[in-house]
């Protein structure tokens, strides 16, 4: 480690290695910025690193964005809070704090999301770095099997279609503000009644 590097990580990087400390400056970016204009240039300035740094410690600009982003999804998890265990409360107020909870997610991504639309390799860098069962989807999806495992939903239930209405939803909901233009502090709230008709639609379908 060159003596400029050192000095950077002694002052204010901890134990943290460069990798990890270029990592952590481009998350601080997207959280601040999005990812539109994002370059390695403004990211090794940033991180107070010569621009040719970062490919001795990461693989290109692609590899670095997607830790960046998976680091910056998963602090905004942190600060959402935690979402409901299987068995307390009841399932349609869980459904409704998992809602809120995919739609806050998706909001808050939003911005980061936008700058990478034309940069596929980082997306899918992104997907690839997803630990199983950590994702707000898997969670949802663990937690309606646990709560048909308990009785509390029907035995026969498709909880894994139940999953796919309620992302979907947040899906829509959230990324159609991206096609027309809007920035995520545009996005206006969902309405409590607008939540309650999905978790109705999901615990008691459609049918006669």
């Amino acid at each position: 480690m060159s003596p400029r590097k050192a000095a950077i990580l002694r002052d204010g990087g901890g134990d943290r290695s460069l990798r990890e400390h270029l990592i952590a400056t481009a998350e601080r970016m997207i959280s601040e910025q999005g990812t539109v204009g994002l370059t390695v240039r403004g990211i090794a300035r940033a991180a107070g690193v010569a621009d040719g740094v970062l490919y001795n410690h990461l693989a290109d600009k692609e590899e670095l964005l997607a830790h960046a982003l998976r680091a910056h999804v998963r602090t905004i998890e942190r600060g959402l809070g935690e979402l409901p265990e299987p068995g307390a409360g009841t399932v349609e107020a869980n459904l409704r704090a998992h809602i809120a909870y995919g739609l806050a997610l998706h909001q808050a991504i939003l911005p980061a999301l936008a700058g990478l639309i034309a940069q596929p390799k980082v997306l899918a860098r992104f997907t690839e770095l997803a630990e199983g069962g950590t994702d707000w989807r898997d969670r949802l999806i663990g937690y309606l099997r646990a709560e048909r495992d308990l009785g509390r939903v029907a035995s026969d239930a498709q909880v894994d279609a139940a999953a796919a209405m309620i992302v979907g939803v947040c899906h829509e909901t959230v990324l159609s503000m991206l096609f027309h233009g809007a920035a995520a502090p545009a996005l206006p709230p969902v309405p409590p009644p607008a939540i309650d008709d999905l978790v109705k639609a999901v615990l008691h379908g459609i049918g006669r």
